[in-house]
């Protein structure tokens, strides 16, 4: 796992996060299957603030920080600390793909890093290498969650009329 190979599948799932969110109107934004599951509006604005405050700061600690405490983090509850939900998604999805340009820049900018470095976190060793992997983990994992919630959205919308016609789910 490279940076550069890293920083351009980041490019990559931002182009696809920017696709599932974009042109999404305030209601569909803001819908939820259930509710203690995020809708679009809250997914996008935690892909910001993970962007921002976790995984790229974290990589940046356990390379160029050995031994110092990686900033605590609170993505469950920042949702409603920090109005995910009362936020406009076209100016969310702006700042996280500003953020997203932000970190590619970061990582092209990495000479020779030791993807070994280890972060001592009380739940076990994580390398360098296993938070940048887990960073392109993270975007896939949100990917699927944007697309159930589109397909979720569309067959409550589309209701009495059915889905079965375009495949399985």
């Amino acid at each position: 796992m490279e940076p550069e190979a890293a920083a351009r599948r980041l490019e990559a799932t931002a182009k696809a996060i920017e696709a599932l969110a974009r042109g999404v109107d305030g209601e569909q934004a803001r819908w939820k299957p259930a509710p203690e599951k995020w809708s679009i509006l809250e997914v996008v604005n935690h892909l910001h603030d993970e962007e921002r405050e976790d995984f790229r700061q974290r990589l940046d600690y356990t390379l160029h920080r050995p031994g110092e405490r990686w900033p605590k983090i609170d993505p469950e509850g920042w949702v409603a600390a920090r109005g995910y939900a009362e936020r406009d998604l076209d100016e969310s999805l702006d700042r996280f793909l500003a953020e997203r340009r932000q970190s590619v820049e970061w990582l092209r900018g990495l000479e020779s890093p030791d993807l070994d470095a280890v972060y001592e976190h009380p739940r076990g060793r994580v390398s360098a290498g296993d938070l940048l992997a887990a960073w392109l983990a993270h975007d896939l994992l949100h990917v699927r969650q944007l697309t159930r919630l589109r397909y979720q959205h569309l067959a409550a919308a589309a209701h009495p009329y059915r889905l079965e016609y375009a495949g399985e789910w």
